[in-house]
């Protein structure tokens, strides 16, 4: 994965910091131990695979080496916890608007942390915020997109879908990257 495209991606906080794994549990979890440092704001951790990576509601998410997107942002935000209200849902449609922006496609969100391509799940997302009162300490952000993905298994395949199997061609997960992450510093109340 080519780390400096997405390093000059047009963003002033989120992707100056990456760290890149070629195997981890799980960027989230991950994210969990280093957010509190104040350094952290804005960091971006990618992983090639996750031997353990988390949905909502404790699921798993499958991440096949080298073709899709898994990572993590992790964030200090500056606002009241009740401004981050519909927080998910505005990540997903920035996701929306990164994809069609990019290749015209569209995707459907399922609210409130799924996307939909063609009737079947390509991203998950996965929000967690820490408080102490109403302070906020951090916000953890985790994408899992299906891009180039192209074995599913029995359980997943007629559920889930990937940019390649729908379309038949290869797509960079940088780009997608850069632009994701360019449509999220769109969103007012996270920084």
């Amino acid at each position: 994965m080519n780390l400096e495209k997405i390093r000059n991606a047009k963003t002033k906080i989120i992707g100056k910091k990456i760290e890149y794994f070629k195997e981890i549990e799980s960027t989230h979890i991950y994210g969990r131990k280093i957010a509190e440092d104040k350094e952290s704001d804005g960091k971006v951790l990618l992983a090639e695979v996750q031997t353990g990576g988390i949905g909502t509601k404790g699921r798993s998410w499958y991440t096949g080496y080298g073709k899709n997107i898994a990572m993590t942002i992790i964030l200090h935000p500056k606002c009241k916890i009740d401004e981050l209200d519909n927080l998910t849902v505005e990540i997903a449609e920035k996701i929306k608007e990164a994809i069609y922006e990019l290749y015209v496609y569209k995707l459907e969100i399922k609210k409130p942390n799924d996307l939909i391509f063609n009737g079947k799940k390509i991203c998950g997302i996965l929000t967690e915020l820490h408080s102490q009162g109403e302070k906020i300490k951090y916000l953890l952000i985790s994408l899992g997109f299906n891009v180039n993905e192209d074995e599913f298994s029995e359980e997943t395949k007629d559920i889930a879908t990937s940019l390649k199997k729908e379309t038949g061609k290869e797509f960079s997960r940088e780009e997608i990257i850069c632009k994701i992450v360019e449509k999220l510093e769109e969103i007012d109340s996270i920084f």
